[in-house]
């Protein structure tokens, strides 16, 4: 018997479900390794949102990063209240002005909310925590202008084994947290540049 023909047919649905996710074209989506420990059937997705410097040049900065973790246990989870849950995290820099807003965990967490309701993914039983960091730098690295990072650590789960438009959601969240603005559906976004 094959190794595939051992897989729940429901994870098979949701594999096949995120393949055909239509991702904004300014994230790098790839698969990374899986955590074995959660669950007996899981999935992961790596995503990177970079800016081009420059307008020659060939290289490029970061805007935001993030991991998109779907998770089977056919027998269920009362934690989870269901077979699957997705968890998630995503981390951006940003500038000290919108860093310092007392309302930033509240304002990431409503953005997830929007982008799966827009999304029309179907979830419970959501939970996250959004995180401020600040980074100072001192000695020889005192040059460096401070930093001021957003985490957004969440998970739900979601309603039907149906997986692109959470992984869709998601993936405007991820842009959402570069800094990239909405998009209607069917526009294509011109190349990013933040100005300095």
């Amino acid at each position: 018997m094959s190794a595939l023909a051992q897989v729940p047919s429901d994870f098979l649905t949701a594999l096949s479900t995120l393949r055909r996710a239509n991702c904004r074209s300014e994230l790098r989506l790839e698969e990374i390794p899986a955590p074995s420990r959660l669950a007996p059937y899981a999935v992961a997705l790596g995503a990177e949102v970079f800016e081009a410097v420059g307008i020659s040049e060939r290289t490029s900065s970061e805007l935001a990063t993030g991991r998109f973790i779907l998770l089977h246990d056919p027998d269920g989870s009362a934690l989870w209240d269901g077979t699957f849950r997705i968890v998630t995290y995503i981390r951006a820099r940003l500038e000290a002005d919108i860093g310092t807003d007392a309302m930033l965990g509240s304002v990431a967490w409503t953005w997830l909310v929007e982008a799966l309701e827009t999304h029309g993914a179907r979830y419970r039983a959501a939970g996250g925590t959004a995180t401020r960091i600040l980074s100072e730098s001192y000695g020889s690295l005192a040059g460096r202008p401070d930093a001021i990072d957003i985490e957004l650590r969440a998970s739900w789960t979601p309603e039907t084994e149906k997986m692109k438009d959470h992984l869709e959601a998601w993936s405007d969240m991820v842009c959402t947290f570069a800094g990239l603005p909405p998009l209607p559906e069917g526009v294509s976004a011109l190349p990013h540049r933040r100005r300095s």
